[in-house]
Protein backbone atom coordinates (compact mmCIF):
# COMPACT_ATOMS: atom_id res chain seq x y z
CA UNK A 1 0.00 0.00 0.00
CA UNK A 2 1.04 3.57 -0.58
CA UNK A 3 1.58 5.45 2.70
CA UNK A 4 1.47 9.12 1.99
CA UNK A 5 1.61 11.34 5.05
CA UNK A 6 0.68 14.47 3.09
CA UNK A 7 1.97 18.00 3.53
CA UNK A 8 -1.06 19.77 4.92
CA UNK A 9 -2.93 19.31 8.17
CA UNK A 10 -6.17 19.12 6.23
CA UNK A 11 -5.02 15.68 5.06
CA UNK A 12 -3.29 14.39 8.23
CA UNK A 13 -2.99 11.23 6.11
CA UNK A 14 -6.77 10.92 6.59
CA UNK A 15 -6.40 10.00 10.27
CA UNK A 16 -9.13 12.35 11.37
CA UNK A 17 -11.30 11.82 8.33
CA UNK A 18 -11.62 8.07 8.75
CA UNK A 19 -10.41 5.12 10.76
CA UNK A 20 -8.67 2.31 8.94
CA UNK A 21 -10.61 -0.90 8.61
CA UNK A 22 -9.17 -3.71 10.72
CA UNK A 23 -8.11 -5.44 7.51
CA UNK A 24 -5.89 -2.51 6.64
CA UNK A 25 -4.26 -2.23 10.05
CA UNK A 26 -1.67 -4.97 9.60
CA UNK A 27 -0.70 -3.53 6.21
CA UNK A 28 -0.52 -0.08 7.72
CA UNK A 29 1.59 -1.35 10.61
CA UNK A 30 4.10 -2.77 8.11
CA UNK A 31 4.10 0.54 6.29
CA UNK A 32 4.74 2.52 9.47
CA UNK A 33 7.66 0.31 10.38
CA UNK A 34 9.33 1.29 7.11
CA UNK A 35 8.77 5.01 7.58
CA UNK A 36 11.55 7.16 8.99
CA UNK A 37 9.86 9.41 11.58
CA UNK A 38 12.47 12.08 10.89
CA UNK A 39 11.10 12.38 7.34
CA UNK A 40 7.49 12.86 8.40
CA UNK A 41 6.14 16.37 8.25
CA UNK A 42 6.07 17.97 11.69
CA UNK A 43 2.59 18.88 12.82
CA UNK A 44 1.60 22.09 14.58
CA UNK A 45 -0.52 21.12 17.63
CA UNK A 46 -2.74 24.16 17.03
CA UNK A 47 -3.58 22.89 13.55
CA UNK A 48 -4.41 19.44 14.87
CA UNK A 49 -6.54 20.95 17.63
CA UNK A 50 -8.47 22.97 15.05
CA UNK A 51 -9.01 19.80 12.98
CA UNK A 52 -10.38 18.05 16.07
CA UNK A 53 -12.68 20.93 16.90
CA UNK A 54 -14.14 20.91 13.39
CA UNK A 55 -15.00 17.22 13.82
CA UNK A 56 -16.43 17.90 17.30
CA UNK A 57 -18.46 21.01 16.46
CA UNK A 58 -21.78 19.26 17.18
CA UNK A 59 -20.60 18.02 20.58
CA UNK A 60 -20.66 20.02 23.83
CA UNK A 61 -17.53 22.06 24.61
CA UNK A 62 -14.73 20.41 26.57
CA UNK A 63 -15.03 20.54 30.36
CA UNK A 64 -13.05 23.21 32.19
CA UNK A 65 -10.62 21.68 34.68
CA UNK A 66 -8.13 23.76 36.62
CA UNK A 67 -4.67 22.99 37.94
CA UNK A 68 -4.24 23.18 41.71
CA UNK A 69 -0.95 24.75 42.74
CA UNK A 70 0.83 22.47 45.22
CA UNK A 71 4.23 24.10 45.05
CA UNK A 72 6.04 24.71 48.29
CA UNK A 73 8.43 27.64 48.45
CA UNK A 74 11.12 25.72 46.61
CA UNK A 75 12.41 27.76 43.71
CA UNK A 76 13.33 25.87 40.56
CA UNK A 77 15.19 27.27 37.61
CA UNK A 78 13.92 24.57 35.29
CA UNK A 79 10.67 23.93 33.48
CA UNK A 80 8.53 21.38 35.27
CA UNK A 81 7.93 17.97 33.71
CA UNK A 82 4.25 17.50 32.92
CA UNK A 83 3.07 13.88 33.13
CA UNK A 84 -0.36 12.72 31.97
CA UNK A 85 -1.91 9.38 32.98
CA UNK A 86 -5.05 8.13 31.23
CA UNK A 87 -6.95 4.94 30.54
CA UNK A 88 -8.54 6.10 27.28
CA UNK A 89 -10.97 3.13 26.92
CA UNK A 90 -10.19 0.68 24.13
CA UNK A 91 -12.51 1.28 21.19
CA UNK A 92 -13.35 -2.41 20.79
CA UNK A 93 -14.26 -2.71 24.48
CA UNK A 94 -16.29 0.50 24.54
CA UNK A 95 -18.37 -0.56 21.57
CA UNK A 96 -18.39 -4.31 22.07
CA UNK A 97 -17.94 -5.43 25.68
CA UNK A 98 -18.23 -2.79 28.36
CA UNK A 99 -22.02 -2.24 28.24
CA UNK A 100 -22.22 1.42 29.26
CA UNK A 101 -25.98 1.34 29.45
CA UNK A 102 -26.47 5.11 29.75
CA UNK A 103 -24.03 6.01 26.97
CA UNK A 104 -25.51 6.25 23.45
CA UNK A 105 -23.59 4.25 20.85
CA UNK A 106 -23.40 7.45 18.83
CA UNK A 107 -21.14 8.93 21.53
CA UNK A 108 -18.68 6.06 21.09
CA UNK A 109 -18.07 6.51 17.32
CA UNK A 110 -14.30 6.35 16.88
CA UNK A 111 -14.19 9.12 14.27
CA UNK A 112 -15.35 11.59 16.93
CA UNK A 113 -14.16 9.91 20.11
CA UNK A 114 -10.55 9.91 18.94
CA UNK A 115 -10.83 13.68 18.45
CA UNK A 116 -12.08 14.09 22.03
CA UNK A 117 -9.08 12.08 23.25
CA UNK A 118 -6.66 14.10 21.12
CA UNK A 119 -8.29 17.37 22.23
CA UNK A 120 -7.72 16.44 25.88
CA UNK A 121 -4.07 15.58 25.22
CA UNK A 122 -3.49 18.74 23.20
CA UNK A 123 -5.17 20.88 25.86
CA UNK A 124 -2.79 19.80 28.62
CA UNK A 125 0.38 19.47 26.48
CA UNK A 126 2.09 16.72 28.48
CA UNK A 127 5.85 16.23 28.19
CA UNK A 128 5.22 12.56 28.99
CA UNK A 129 1.99 10.72 28.19
CA UNK A 130 1.09 7.34 29.71
CA UNK A 131 -1.95 5.59 28.23
CA UNK A 132 -3.77 2.31 28.85
CA UNK A 133 -6.31 0.46 26.67
CA UNK A 134 -4.72 1.74 23.47
CA UNK A 135 -6.05 -0.27 20.50
CA UNK A 136 -5.54 2.40 17.82
CA UNK A 137 -1.81 2.90 18.30
CA UNK A 138 -0.60 2.25 14.76
CA UNK A 139 -3.32 4.10 12.85
CA UNK A 140 -3.84 7.08 15.15
CA UNK A 141 -1.58 7.72 18.14
CA UNK A 142 1.84 6.75 16.80
CA UNK A 143 1.60 8.60 13.47
CA UNK A 144 0.07 11.73 14.96
CA UNK A 145 2.05 12.00 18.19
CA UNK A 146 5.35 11.25 16.45
CA UNK A 147 4.64 14.24 14.19
CA UNK A 148 4.04 16.34 17.31
CA UNK A 149 7.57 15.51 18.49
CA UNK A 150 6.96 12.52 20.73
CA UNK A 151 8.94 9.30 20.83
CA UNK A 152 6.38 6.49 20.98
CA UNK A 153 6.40 3.01 22.54
CA UNK A 154 3.61 0.44 22.61
CA UNK A 155 3.38 -2.90 24.39
CA UNK A 156 0.17 -4.87 23.74
CA UNK A 157 -1.41 -7.41 26.08
CA UNK A 158 -0.55 -10.97 25.00
CA UNK A 159 -4.25 -12.00 24.99
CA UNK A 160 -6.15 -8.77 24.61
CA UNK A 161 -9.93 -9.00 25.16
CA UNK A 162 -10.29 -6.64 22.19
CA UNK A 163 -9.50 -9.57 19.92
CA UNK A 164 -12.78 -11.23 20.94
CA UNK A 165 -14.75 -8.31 19.47
CA UNK A 166 -15.87 -8.46 15.86
CA UNK A 167 -14.18 -5.89 13.60
CA UNK A 168 -11.56 -5.11 16.24
CA UNK A 169 -8.51 -3.00 15.57
CA UNK A 170 -5.98 -5.38 17.10
CA UNK A 171 -4.91 -5.87 20.72
CA UNK A 172 -4.99 -3.13 23.33
CA UNK A 173 -2.02 -2.33 25.52
CA UNK A 174 0.03 0.32 27.29
CA UNK A 175 1.65 3.17 25.40
CA UNK A 176 4.28 5.66 26.52
CA UNK A 177 5.14 8.91 24.72
CA UNK A 178 7.78 11.53 25.59
CA UNK A 179 8.91 14.72 23.88
CA UNK A 180 12.21 14.10 22.14
CA UNK A 181 13.37 17.70 22.53
CA UNK A 182 13.06 17.46 26.32
CA UNK A 183 14.36 13.95 27.04
CA UNK A 184 16.87 11.42 25.79
CA UNK A 185 16.03 7.72 26.04
CA UNK A 186 18.71 5.89 28.02
CA UNK A 187 17.01 2.54 28.55
CA UNK A 188 13.66 0.94 27.75
CA UNK A 189 12.10 -2.24 29.15
CA UNK A 190 8.86 -3.94 28.14
CA UNK A 191 7.72 -5.97 31.15
CA UNK A 192 5.21 -8.79 31.07
CA UNK A 193 4.01 -8.98 34.65
CA UNK A 194 4.08 -12.24 36.56
CA UNK A 195 1.89 -13.43 39.44
CA UNK A 196 2.71 -16.51 41.52
CA UNK A 197 5.56 -17.18 39.06
CA UNK A 198 3.11 -17.31 36.16
CA UNK A 199 3.25 -14.91 33.23
CA UNK A 200 0.06 -12.88 33.07
CA UNK A 201 -1.87 -10.89 30.48
CA UNK A 202 -0.86 -7.56 32.02
CA UNK A 203 2.13 -5.50 30.96
CA UNK A 204 4.23 -2.45 31.79
CA UNK A 205 6.71 -0.20 30.00
CA UNK A 206 9.58 1.36 31.98
CA UNK A 207 11.94 3.88 30.40
CA UNK A 208 14.95 5.66 31.86
CA UNK A 209 15.13 9.19 30.46
CA UNK A 210 17.70 11.95 30.71
CA UNK A 211 16.20 15.41 31.14
CA UNK A 212 17.86 17.81 28.68
CA UNK A 213 17.25 20.84 30.95
CA UNK A 214 18.84 19.41 34.08
CA UNK A 215 20.93 16.47 32.93
CA UNK A 216 19.15 14.39 35.57
CA UNK A 217 18.09 10.79 35.00
CA UNK A 218 14.66 9.49 35.99
CA UNK A 219 12.50 6.47 35.22
CA UNK A 220 8.93 6.67 33.93
CA UNK A 221 6.73 3.58 33.97
CA UNK A 222 3.19 2.83 32.78
CA UNK A 223 1.07 -0.19 33.65
CA UNK A 224 -2.47 -1.60 33.73
CA UNK A 225 -3.17 -4.29 36.33
CA UNK A 226 -5.76 -7.07 36.22
CA UNK A 227 -9.38 -5.91 36.50
CA UNK A 228 -12.38 -7.13 38.47
CA UNK A 229 -13.40 -8.04 41.99
CA UNK A 230 -11.98 -11.30 43.27
CA UNK A 231 -8.55 -10.73 41.72
CA UNK A 232 -7.06 -8.73 44.62
CA UNK A 233 -4.30 -11.24 45.43
CA UNK A 234 -3.44 -11.49 41.74
CA UNK A 235 -3.09 -7.69 41.48
CA UNK A 236 -0.97 -7.72 44.63
CA UNK A 237 1.38 -10.28 43.06
CA UNK A 238 1.56 -8.24 39.84
CA UNK A 239 2.36 -5.13 41.86
CA UNK A 240 5.17 -6.95 43.71
CA UNK A 241 6.62 -8.10 40.41
CA UNK A 242 6.49 -4.58 38.96
CA UNK A 243 8.14 -3.12 42.07
CA UNK A 244 10.92 -5.71 41.86
CA UNK A 245 11.54 -4.79 38.23
CA UNK A 246 11.53 -1.08 39.07
CA UNK A 247 13.95 -1.57 41.97
CA UNK A 248 16.40 -3.13 39.55
CA UNK A 249 15.88 -0.46 36.85
CA UNK A 250 16.25 2.44 39.34
CA UNK A 251 19.24 0.79 41.06
CA UNK A 252 17.35 0.62 44.32
CA UNK A 253 15.78 4.10 44.02
CA UNK A 254 19.01 5.89 43.11
CA UNK A 255 17.21 6.98 39.93
CA UNK A 256 13.96 8.93 40.64
CA UNK A 257 10.80 7.17 39.54
CA UNK A 258 7.30 8.07 38.31
CA UNK A 259 4.77 5.24 37.88
CA UNK A 260 1.49 5.88 36.09
CA UNK A 261 -1.27 3.35 35.84
CA UNK A 262 -4.75 2.03 36.06
CA UNK A 263 -4.19 -0.31 39.01
CA UNK A 264 -7.81 -1.50 39.05
CA UNK A 265 -7.42 -1.27 42.83
CA UNK A 266 -8.97 0.98 45.44
CA UNK A 267 -6.65 2.48 48.10
CA UNK A 268 -7.92 -0.21 50.51
CA UNK A 269 -6.27 -2.98 48.45
CA UNK A 270 -3.01 -4.69 49.28
CA UNK A 271 -1.33 -3.62 46.03
CA UNK A 272 -1.89 0.02 47.00
CA UNK A 273 -0.24 -0.60 50.38
CA UNK A 274 2.69 -2.32 48.64
CA UNK A 275 3.37 0.79 46.58
CA UNK A 276 2.86 3.08 49.58
CA UNK A 277 5.27 1.10 51.76
CA UNK A 278 7.83 0.19 49.10
CA UNK A 279 11.53 0.78 49.72
CA UNK A 280 11.36 2.99 46.61
CA UNK A 281 9.77 5.62 48.89
CA UNK A 282 6.82 6.37 46.61
CA UNK A 283 3.92 8.71 47.26
CA UNK A 284 0.69 9.08 45.30
CA UNK A 285 0.60 12.55 43.74
CA UNK A 286 -3.19 12.97 43.81
CA UNK A 287 -3.30 12.55 47.60
CA UNK A 288 -1.83 16.06 47.69
CA UNK A 289 -5.15 17.49 46.46
CA UNK A 290 -6.88 16.41 49.69
CA UNK A 291 -7.15 18.70 52.72
CA UNK A 292 -4.83 16.52 54.80
CA UNK A 293 -2.60 15.37 51.94
CA UNK A 294 -3.33 11.77 52.94
CA UNK A 295 -6.54 10.89 51.06
CA UNK A 296 -6.98 9.79 47.46
CA UNK A 297 -9.67 11.45 45.31
CA UNK A 298 -13.21 10.04 45.75
CA UNK A 299 -13.17 8.67 42.19
CA UNK A 300 -11.11 8.42 39.02
CA UNK A 301 -13.72 6.36 37.11
CA UNK A 302 -17.51 6.59 37.18
CA UNK A 303 -19.76 4.52 34.94
CA UNK A 304 -23.10 2.72 34.78
CA UNK A 305 -23.21 -0.90 33.66
CA UNK A 306 -26.11 -3.38 33.71
CA UNK A 307 -24.97 -4.48 37.18
CA UNK A 308 -25.28 -0.91 38.47
CA UNK A 309 -23.29 2.25 39.07
CA UNK A 310 -19.52 1.95 39.60
CA UNK A 311 -17.61 4.82 41.20
CA UNK A 312 -14.02 3.94 42.08
CA UNK A 313 -10.53 5.31 42.58
CA UNK A 314 -8.29 3.10 40.44
CA UNK A 315 -5.81 5.39 38.68
CA UNK A 316 -2.62 6.76 40.21
CA UNK A 317 0.57 8.69 39.57
CA UNK A 318 3.23 7.48 42.02
CA UNK A 319 6.51 9.37 42.40
CA UNK A 320 9.79 9.29 44.35
CA UNK A 321 9.01 11.75 47.11
CA UNK A 322 12.68 12.13 48.15
CA UNK A 323 13.75 13.24 44.67
CA UNK A 324 10.72 14.89 43.07
CA UNK A 325 8.28 17.64 44.00
CA UNK A 326 4.69 17.89 42.73
CA UNK A 327 4.23 21.51 41.64
CA UNK A 328 0.60 21.16 40.57
CA UNK A 329 -2.10 18.62 39.75
CA UNK A 330 -5.13 18.85 37.48
CA UNK A 331 -8.40 18.93 39.39
CA UNK A 332 -10.92 16.17 38.67
CA UNK A 333 -14.31 16.59 37.04
CA UNK A 334 -17.10 17.36 39.48
CA UNK A 335 -20.19 15.17 39.79
CA UNK A 336 -22.17 17.98 38.17
CA UNK A 337 -19.81 18.08 35.17
CA UNK A 338 -19.91 14.30 34.80
CA UNK A 339 -23.72 14.36 34.81
CA UNK A 340 -26.31 11.73 35.73
CA UNK A 341 -25.45 9.35 32.88
CA UNK A 342 -21.81 9.24 34.02
CA UNK A 343 -18.92 8.25 31.71
CA UNK A 344 -18.22 7.93 28.82
CA UNK A 345 -20.50 10.49 27.20
CA UNK A 346 -20.81 13.01 24.38
CA UNK A 347 -18.76 15.33 26.60
CA UNK A 348 -16.01 12.95 27.63
CA UNK A 349 -14.42 10.04 25.71
CA UNK A 350 -13.43 7.58 28.43
CA UNK A 351 -14.83 5.96 31.56
CA UNK A 352 -11.63 7.04 33.38
CA UNK A 353 -10.52 10.60 34.13
CA UNK A 354 -7.14 11.81 32.96
CA UNK A 355 -4.64 12.69 35.70
CA UNK A 356 -2.00 15.36 35.03
CA UNK A 357 0.85 16.49 37.32
CA UNK A 358 3.77 18.90 37.00
CA UNK A 359 6.98 17.61 38.61
CA UNK A 360 10.28 19.26 39.40
CA UNK A 361 13.49 17.71 40.68
CA UNK A 362 14.44 18.22 44.29
CA UNK A 363 17.15 20.86 44.29
CA UNK A 364 19.49 18.71 46.37
CA UNK A 365 20.41 15.90 43.98
CA UNK A 366 22.54 14.12 46.60
CA UNK A 367 19.70 13.82 49.08
CA UNK A 368 18.79 10.16 49.30
CA UNK A 369 15.96 8.25 50.99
Amino acid sequence: PVCSMGNSTSRLYSVLAKTLSSGAVSQHQDCLEHLDPARLDPLDPKDLLEECQVVLQKRPPRFQRNFVNLKKNTASNHRPIRVMQWNILAQALGEGKDNFVQCPMEALKWEERKCLILEEILAYKPDILCLQEVDHYFDTFEPLLSRLGYQCTFFPKPWSPCLDVERNNGPDGCALFFLKDRFELINSANIRLTAMKLKTNQVAIAQTLKCSDTGRLFCIAVTHLKARTGWERFRSAQGCDLLQNLKSITQGAQIPLIVCGDFNAEPTEEVYREFSNSSLNLNSAYKLLSADGQSEPPYTTWKIRPSGECRHTLDYIWYSQHALNVNSALGLLTEEQIGPNRLPSFNYPSDHLSLVCDFSFNQDPDRLL
